[in-house]
Formats: C-alpha cells, sequence, structure tokens
C-alpha cells in the first residue's frame, strides 16, 4: 500500500511539472508523512503487540483513523490527480466526491456518527475478535484509513458549495462531536471490569500489564486522540465558513437596488 501510493503520487506529481502547473512543497511533504506515519504504525510497536495488548490496538485504531486521513487529506492527492494525473481516472475520482453518498458522508451531521459507531465497537466482545484475528487486522490495515479519508476529503472539495446556514449547522455539530467521540474513551476508562471479555493476561515481556489496566491504558489514550482530532476539523470548518460567508456577501453586494428589493419582496411572499 505505501509503495503504491507513493509510486501513484510521484507520477501525479511529475505529471503536474509536465503540464506547467505548480504545486507546494508542503502538501507532499505532508503526503510522505502519511505515509511515514502508516509504515510506522505497521512496523512500530503498535503494529508488533496490536494483537495481544488493547492499548496498542486502540492507538493503530485511532491514529490510522484520525492522524494517517489528516496528513493524506492536506497533501491533496486528489487535487493532483486533477492537475497531473490521468484524465480518465480524474474524471472518475471526481465523479466519486460530487456523488450524494459521498457528500453526505463527508458532512459533520454523519461523520461524528460514524467514529462514535466505529469506537462503540471497542466496548464490545467483537473487538476482542477482531483484535486477535489476522483477517481483522489486514481489514483495520486497508478500510479504516479508507474510510478517514472519505470523511476529510470532502472538505477540502474546491467545487463543492454550500449556503452559510448549513456550513454553521456543521460548525455546531463539529462541538457535539468533542463530547461524543470521547465517550467510548471514557467507558473504557471507567470501568472496572473486563468489557471485551478477553480477561486471560496476554504472555510477552514484564512490563505487559493486566487485562483491566490494559483497558484503562487503551481508554486513555482514545479519550485523549478522539479530542485532540477534532481541533483541524474544526479549523477547516471554521476557514470554511468564513470563504462561504464572504462568497454570499460579494453575490448580495453585485446586486442592484432593484433586484435586492425583488430578491427582498420574494423573500417576504415566501414568508406569508
Amino acid at each position: 500500500m505505501i509503495l503504491v501510493a507513493a509510486v501513484a503520487y510521484g507520477w501525479w506529481l511529475v505529471g503536474a511539472h509536465r503540464r506547467g502547473a505548480g504545486w507546494p512543497c508542503w502538501r507532499s511533504l505532508s503526503f510522505v508523512g502519511a505515509l511515514a506515519l502508516f509504515g510506522v504504525l505497521q512496523f512500530g510497536i503498535v503494529g508488533v503487540y496490536d494483537q495481544t495488548l488493547r492499548w496498542a490496538f486502540v492507538l493503530r485504531l485511532a491514529l490510522l483513523f484520525f492522524a494517517v486521513p489528516t496528513f493524506a487529506a492536506i497533501g491533496a492527492p486528489l487535487a493532483l490527480l486533477r492537475t497531473g494525473g490521468p484524465a480518465r481516472l480524474a474524471d472518475a475520482a471526481t465523479a466519486v466526491m460530487r456523488s450524494r453518498p459521498v457528500r453526505v458522508l463527508g458532512t459533520a451531521i454523519v461523520s461524528p456518527l460514524v467514529a462514535l459507531a466505529l469506537f462503540c465497537l471497542l466496548l464490545t466482545p467483537l473487538s476482542a475478535a477482531i483484535r486477535t484475528s489476522a483477517v481483522g487486522a489486514v481489514a483495520i490495515t486497508v478500510l479504516v484509513p479508507m474510510l478517514g479519508f472519505g470523511l476529510l476529503a470532502p472538505l477540502s472539495e474546491p467545487g463543492l458549495l454550500r449556503s452559510s446556514t448549513f456550513v454553521t449547522a456543521e460548525f455546531l455539530l463539529a462541538f457535539v462531536e468533542l463530547m461524543l467521540d470521547a465517550i467510548p474513551g471514557i467507558v473504557l476508562r471507567i470501568t472496572n471490569h473486563v468489557l471485551d471479555g478477553a480477561t486471560v493476561m496476554a504472555s510477552g515481556p514484564a512490563w505487559f500489564p493486566s487485562p483491566l489496566r490494559d483497558q484503562h491504558l487503551a481508554g486513555d489514550l482514545l479519550w485523549f486522540i478522539a479530542e485532540v482530532a477534532d481541533i483541524p476539523v474544526l479549523i477547516s470548518l471554521f476557514i470554511r465558513w468564513q470563504r462561504t460567508d464572504r462568497r454570499e456577501a460579494r453575490a448580495v453586494d453585485a446586486l442592484s437596488d432593484d433586484e435586492m428589493d425583488a430578491l427582498t419582496r420574494e423573500h417576504l411572499s415566501r414568508r406569508r
């Protein structure tokens, strides 16, 4: 996955330069950072012990869902694809990003529910089954970053226009997400029995914690990461709200007095 992503991004970058289009270096560095973090999560300590330790599993899951897609979205691979990639593939990517399911998934109304549902699985016995399964590990490696990127990518789409009222509602709901995402972590931290039913202590080095302590560490990490990860989303929503407000203000300023009077009469007639 790392090799395919690096080759594709580099190929599109070369294509953009051949077409005379500039591309910011900080976007390329952000995408490289996403690949590097993905590699650390796969081959580092959390990738080695994620099947035996809850905190390693939760840390890997949360960072694959929040951090890796965030750095990848800042790298703007879809915009680079439109700039330097094959036209047919760029058109297909644009059609997918503008489809209704992706637009609904990328709103601040739906994305908090997706994150909450994902992390609520950690409170069930299904968490232990996924954590100890080789198939589950592969599914998390592939699907979780894709899901996280699907939630973040619509926020940076330049062709997506929303009203200031909708963006304001998204911004307010993002604050609700601050509380919702923390619920699974809080439950893991304050519960004094093992929720997933895996009460046998994992065999390993002497520093391995007990199952209950392992659960509490997982709760601490999830609680912290879920709160911190919402900050970039809030910043993105605030910037989009400012741009939308300026765009609508320019549209109103461009109206003549007669057009403004007609618009006011139409608004009043609708209210009646």
